[in-house]
């Protein structure tokens, strides 16, 4: 099979080819195509790539390429991670936010509107090029906002598009290891969009066990998210929310937090990733343990603001798994494709088509709900239990956010994009929203070429 990575220059692509590497199943990937506008980051890719191989006389064969249509071509599977823009527009996306007080977060609130809106357009013309040159190939889409970009997408390849998140997976994982459980045994209860859901339920052999949890105060403040939400707050809620709905829940005490820590996220990893960039360019052999040692600096810091720290804090610690064989989203994203090409039929929690799960949702919304996955496709699955009135609420209101957002990027329409930032309930400003509009058309070329109507 060919699988082909869009972005394949980026941080997250060794992590995709270390489990093609373990993977021995059949068939499987024989080919890989690196896709990047960037020379010199393929060149550094495949140099990381190629370490990491050694010992693996299988190894898929790397085809790096700046032509969009050669990578894409024939392809079985396709991963897409890119930024437009840039690090660069990933600071202003952030900047032009907390000028104005309000969060600044590539995926959560303006900040991810102003991302989708410079990033849509390009990854619907990519869809466009996929539907000619490999139609029948499944897309996998990493790429942020990721609930966003594969709604977008898929009015052009449908349900062959899925997005990919590992978080809730990883939660669920994480709760079965605390209570000492087998995690492929577990069915976990998830229901929300990308960045913005629930675990409601923790099914292990016909039982719910997240009460358990819920009742243990060593075991719930070992968490992540006991840390980031509190045990009480946890506890009042009755389910354990994604780690990004901080961002709502404690709105103004993260604004305040980022306005007043020394980086943004997007300022430590635009100084951390360029000068690794540069050092690997220098480095020869040994340049697969310079990416591991800066892939761990850029997660130690993950969501500091969330615990009152700073990016690049080495005291900032967050939780992590630490069995390789996950390796996130690509452990997700491989579990996709071995259900598909081999009819390994497997559930997971994937951003798929609404198709009635979720009741008060448009059918064809994109959602984050657990997902079936075979040989025949993708099969989202009923939620046995319907959100709660203020989970729908805030739901339908980012739902209807961000279809606004995916109008103003099709058509270059202000009118879409000012309704998009004013009914985003993190803004809750028309005022505000028209001062994030004109900044990011300001700050950010990419969102200025967009928006011309």
């Amino acid at each position: 099979m060919k699988l082909c990575i869009l972005g394949g220059g980026g941080f997250r692509t060794p992590y995709v080819y270390q489990a093609l590497l373990r993977d021995q199943g059949s068939p499987r990937v024989e080919e890989v195509a690196l896709y990047d506008v960037d020379e010199a980051r393929l060149h550094t890719m495949v140099a990381i790539l190629t370490e990491l191989a050694a010992g693996f006389p299988d190894a898929p064969r790397l085809v790096p390429t700046t032509s969009l249509e050669k990578a894409v071509e024939g392809s079985d599977f396709i991963f897409a991670a890119i930024r437009v823009g840039g690090l660069e527009g990933r600071r202003c996306d952030e900047h032009v936010a907390l000028d104005l007080n309000v969060l600044g977060q590539e995926t959560t609130g303006p900040g991810g509107l102003a991302y989708a809106l410079r990033t849509v357009p390009v990854m619907v013309n990519m869809a466009k090029v996929i539907k000619d040159l490999a139609p029948n190939a499944y897309f996998l889409n990493f790429t942020n906002p990721a609930g966003i970009i594969t709604e977008a997408m898929q009015s052009v390849l449908g349900d062959r598009v899925l997005g990919i998140c590992d978080t809730p997976s990883g939660l669920g994982r994480r709760v079965a290891g605390l209570l000492g459980l087998d995690h492929t045994r577990v069915q976990m209860d998830y229901v929300g969009l990308n960045h913005l859901g629930w675990m409601r339920r923790v099914m292990y052999d016909g039982r719910d066990v997240l009460p358990e949890l819920l009742a243990d105060d060593e075991k719930l403040g070992l968490m992540e998210e006991g840390l980031v939400f509190g045990t009480d707050w946890i506890r009042t809620l009755g389910v354990i929310p994604n780690e990004y709905l901080f961002y709502y829940y404690f709105n103004r005490d993260a604004v305040r937090s980022i306005v007043d820590s020394r980086l943004t996220r997007g300022d430590f990893l635009k100084e951390t990733q360029g000068a690794f960039y540069e050092r690997a360019a220098a480095a020869g052999n040994g340049v697969a343990d310079l990416w591991r040692e800066t892939v761990d600096a850029r997660s130690a810091s993950y969501m500091a603001e969330a615990k009152g720290g700073e990016q690049g804090d080495p005291a900032t610690e967050r939780e992590r798994e630490t069995d390789p064989s996950h390796q996130g989203y690509a452990g997700v994203a491989l579990g996709v494709m071995a259900a598909i090409s081999r009819n390994e039929r497997a559930t997971m929690i994937l951003n798929v088509r609404n198709r009635g799960a979720v009741e008060g949702m448009p059918h064809d919304a994109v959602v984050e709900i657990p997902t079936t996955v075979d040989a025949n496709g993708v099969h989202p699955l009923a939620v046995d239990r319907q959100p709660e009135l203020d989970q729908i609420g805030l739901l339908q209101q980012v739902k209807a956010v961000e279809r606004h957002t995916i109008a103003a990027a099709m058509t270059g329409s202000k009118s879409e994009a000012l309704k998009a930032f004013a009914l985003h309930p993190l803004v809750d400003s028309v005022s505000v929203a028209r001062d994030l509009l004109s900044g990011y058309i300001d700050r950010i070329p990419e969102v200025a070429a967009v928006l011309t109507k």
